[in-house]
């Protein structure tokens, strides 16, 4: 006989969520359906805010360590694996950190972010459906099949992102650079994960997949050596030697170009000897930016300090000596008066 009281499952006598809930609302089916009404609801929103919490402190940590390399002192993880192992010189310690320098750890940055995010949220989703009731294994086991399908049908994207992270890691090169790719010559004009744009001499722009870059040969990184060889003809070299010395450290004494050389300068004497005389060699060590400018003045200076020494004057005099145009005789032999044309018969 119905006394108008609900019975209580034995199920829910022996949970307290479902007896606390039955003893305040009196509702019997609200509280046999407790544990699904607000103990997973409740778990899932905990699942959620945790993952956003983890993903807002590891975008944080990963903010803080990229936007650090403004400073003069970068990160371990950031600095390219020939800065790890050798000391820089003092000189290039103290240089501003050029701007590629910030775009590559923003880009790293970005690409660090996103790859968080999707570890966290991918991690979470699979949380939710295990508290919504959803059988993961075939899931899991169809996902890796769709994984690796793909892989083996993008494997030149993979290639190309893979390479793309690893240049920026390595800091291989970045916007503003002037680099020789192989078959593209010029100035580095964007860097992607997965494409590198190079603007030629001629005003063509290059589009080349990372993964498609085998060597990379980098004339803004670092140092960079200006070579200059002056023919000086028949004069005597160590003449032509001690008045280009005299210029080319004149010059590095400027203010003006002081900064651009990271050594003085040095006439390192006759380099060969050709028809027309001696080519004496002169070496300058100097900055990557400074390099085009350091050579364009240092040839002015040693041409105008070989003029005004006069050693232009005999250079020009030794290379216009009056010859015979008739070939000298060899000895035992008698000229030919004949006035045929000469030759062998």
């Amino acid at each position: 006989m119905y006394n108008g009281t609900p019975d209580v499952t034995e199920s829910c006598k022996n949970d307290t969520l479902c007896s606390w809930v039955f003893d305040e609302t009196g509702i019997q089916w609200l509280a046999n359906g407790s544990f699904v009404f607000i103990v997973k609801p409740l778990r899932i929103l905990a699942i959620i805010l945790i993952a956003m919490l983890i993903r807002w402190a590891l975008h944080r940590a990963i903010s803080r360590l990229t936007t650090s390399t403004s400073r003069a002192e970068m990160p371990a993880l950031l600095k390219p694996l020939r800065e790890r192992t050798a000391k820089q010189p003092e000189a290039a310690e103290n240089q501003f950190i050029p701007e590629r320098r910030r775009q590559r750890a923003e880009a790293i940055g970005s690409v660090l972010r996103s790859f968080v995010t999707a570890v966290v949220f991918t991690m979470a989703a699979l949380l939710v459906m295990a508290e919504l009731g959803f059988n993961l294994g075939p899931l899991l086991a169809s996902a890796g099949i769709v994984g690796v399908a793909l892989g083996f049908g993008a494997q030149s994207l993979v290639k190309d992102l893979i390479a793309g992270l690893f240049m920026l890691l390595e800091d291989q090169y970045g916007v503003g650079d002037s680099v020789d790719l192989g078959d593209a010559v010029g100035v580095v004009e964007t860097v992607g994960l997965r494409v590198t744009t190079v603007r030629d001499m001629r005003g063509v722009l290059w589009y080349i997949r990372n993964g498609e870059i085998i060597r990379v040969g980098n004339k803004s990184q670092g140092w960079a050596m200006v070579v200059i060889d002056i023919p000086i003809g028949f004069v005597n070299s160590e003449e032509a030697t001690a008045v280009l010395r005299e210029a080319a450290l004149a010059l590095a004494d400027e203010p003006e170009h002081a900064t651009e050389f990271l050594e003085p300068p040095d006439v390192i004497g006759v380099e060969q000897m050709t028809v027309d005389g001696a080519v004496i060699r002169t070496i300058a060590k100097t900055t990557a930016d400074g390099q085009p400018i350091v050579q364009r003045e240092l040839r002015r200076r040693l041409t105008e300090a070989l003029e005004t020494s006069g050693i232009s004057e005999r250079i020009a005099v030794s290379r216009m000596l009056p010859r015979s145009a008739v070939p000298p005789l060899i000895s035992g032999t008698t000229p030919d008066t004949s006035g045929t044309p000469g030759g062998a018969t």
